[in-house]
């Protein structure tokens, strides 16, 4: 998953010729050396398994231990050492930039230079006819960063105030590096040329093994373009989301079955990506049930699994995700109070990080909407505007237009609600009532009555991918004649968590008194 920071977070930058002081791009360590020679070796050879072992142990090792403050050696310094090889120097040069950024702070020249080899990689990934076999994360990696770089381009391109000469002569000659057209045509092409979306309908008529091969070939041929392919569908929802177009996001995600297992869920960043993204469109487009659905289930997933993850370099973003996905649950019921869909140990998590503030935001005053704003703020992407900007004086900082755009429109929703929380109290007390009777209780006449009831049911519903109308009211009614008549929707209990927890306590309880020795 790749690093989150703020441009303004990140170290101090380094000039982008010879990078921080005693830095020799030229200067291979022989643990380096070894370290590509091995590399190299393994991807011609297709040995998958060391080939990860290195990209995910190897290299974060060798960086903690010769490349903290400084970029790895030039690509030209380590060309030698494996015979020159064009694709395995885009291949390095992907994760020199990659570690350049999570280390250091990326220069303008930097940026675009990252930007013309993603579009030589996947331009041969995509015209040429690849003999290799990659790890799946490392494929997830390569289109994550991919779409984490462009983020950061345009949240650093929206800084204006700031800049210099010289770097405003070089956004104007590079107008292109990472344009969103580029970056969506990239992504794009990756899913049609991979036939990713062909491969996935074959496979649920039982005449593909993609998923039961975790995307890997075993005949002797190449997973590369397929699985970039497949990790591309996330990529274009976690874009879209940060255009805030919430329907085309999930629209691109369809091929995948998120409620069935998947390849996706076999890496833990591409799982959270995908179900972050997915939730938080569904949350924006009033589809909030099926938000708490998925929220609930990779909560529950990283509740029980987060300590295999442990030593892993995502460690820390994996529990920042976390985080952020029980702010968004939070929202989510306090907007639809569908608790019944959480798992007990979820909902108990949830209580203790946000009951308070939870209990506050049905007050619907401005303390309420203080909150909504604050988790709203914590909790969701970092909207960008991918527009070029205006090259005339003065220069102003447009980096946060996106967010506040998307700030006001969630706000609104949350206002709207505001009206409807009378409403839902008096049909929680009743089964039957008359609209006389409720006007008069709510202290307005029958037709602004009939509108409010009209609201309150175009507010519970939502129009799903199919474009079938959903309910996500926990409290719904239908009209009689002049007689309001409430649907019963008590929740089914549920007792089975219950007594298996009670089991599990139970049996730890007597491998505890087993391991004592009676004297």
């Amino acid at each position: 998953m790749a690093s989150t920071y703020d441009y303004d977070d990140a170290p101090t930058r380094h000039d982008e010729q010879t990078g921080p002081e005693g830095y020799d791009p030229n200067f291979v360590p022989d643990s380096v050396k070894s370290f590509v020679t091995h590399l190299y070796r393994h991807i011609r050879e297709k040995n998958v398994y060391e080939i990860y072992e290195m990209y995910e142990t190897s290299f974060q090792t060798l960086s903690d231990r010769f490349f903290k403050d400084s970029p790895w050696p030039s690509v030209d310094a380590v060309a030698t050492y494996v015979d020159n090889d064009r694709v395995f120097c885009l291949l390095y040069r992907e994760m020199w930039f990659r570690h350049l950024y999570a280390r250091l702070s990326p220069t303008l020249k930097q940026r675009i230079d990252s930007w013309d080899n993603y579009c030589s990689l996947f331009q041969v990934v995509l015209r040429e006819s690849l003999n290799m076999q990659l790890p799946n994360q490392w494929l997830w990696d390569m289109v994550d960063e991919f779409v984490y770089q462009f983020q950061s381009f345009c949240q650093y391109r929206a800084k204006m105030k700031n800049k210099t000469e010289q770097e405003i002569a070089l956004l104007r000659q590079f107008d292109q590096a990472w344009n969103v057209y580029g970056v969506l045509n990239f992504l794009q092409a990756l899913v049609e040329k991979s036939t990713i979306i062909q491969i996935l309908e074959r496979e649920k008529e039982g005449l593909e093994q993609f998923t039961a091969t975790d995307g890997y070939d075993y005949n002797g041929g190449s997973n590369v373009l397929k699985v970039l392919g497949y990790f591309s569908t996330v990529g274009l929802l976690r874009v879209h989301c940060l255009l805030g177009d919430y329907h085309t996001g999930l629209k691109c995600l369809l091929p995948i079955d998120i409620s069935q297992e998947g390849v996706y869920a076999t890496v833990i960043g591409s799982h959270i990506t995908a179900i972050y993204h997915y939730g938080f469109a569904n949350l924006m487009l009033r589809r909030y049930v099926d938000a708490i659905r998925e929220f609930n289930k990779i909560l529950l997933h990283i509740y029980k699994t987060k300590q295999y993850h442990h030593k892993s370099s995502q460690y820390e973003q994996i529990l920042k995700k976390n985080e952020q996905m029980y702010a968004l649950l939070a929202i989510c019921l306090s907007l639809c109070q569908q608790v019944k869909l959480l798992d007990e140990t979820v909902n108990a998590q949830l209580r203790e990080k946000y009951g308070e503030k939870m209990a506050r935001m049905q007050r619907y005053d401005d303390e309420a909407f203080a909150i909504y704003d604050e988790l709203f703020s914590y909790a969701c992407p970092k909207f960008i505007t991918p527009s070029a900007p205006s090259f005339e004086e003065p220069l102003v900082n447009y980096n946060q237009d996106a967010y506040r755009l998307q700030l006001k429109l969630f706000l609104y929703e949350v206002k709207q609600q505001q009206l409807l929380s009378g409403v839902r109290t008096f049909l929680k007390v009743y089964s039957t009532i008359s609209l006389g009777k409720l006007a008069n209780y709510m202290e307005v006449d029958e037709p602004t009555l009939r509108t409010i009831l009209m609201t309150y049911k175009h507010k519970t519903h939502a129009v799903d991918s199919e474009g079938k109308i959903i309910s996500n009211a926990d409290v719904d009614f239908y009209i009689d004649d002049d007689m309001i008549h409430v649907v019963d929707t008590k929740p089914v209990r549920r007792y089975g968590d219950y007594f298996l927890r009670q089991i599990v306590k139970l049996e730890g309880v007597m491998n505890e008194m087993d391991r004592i020795k009676l004297e």
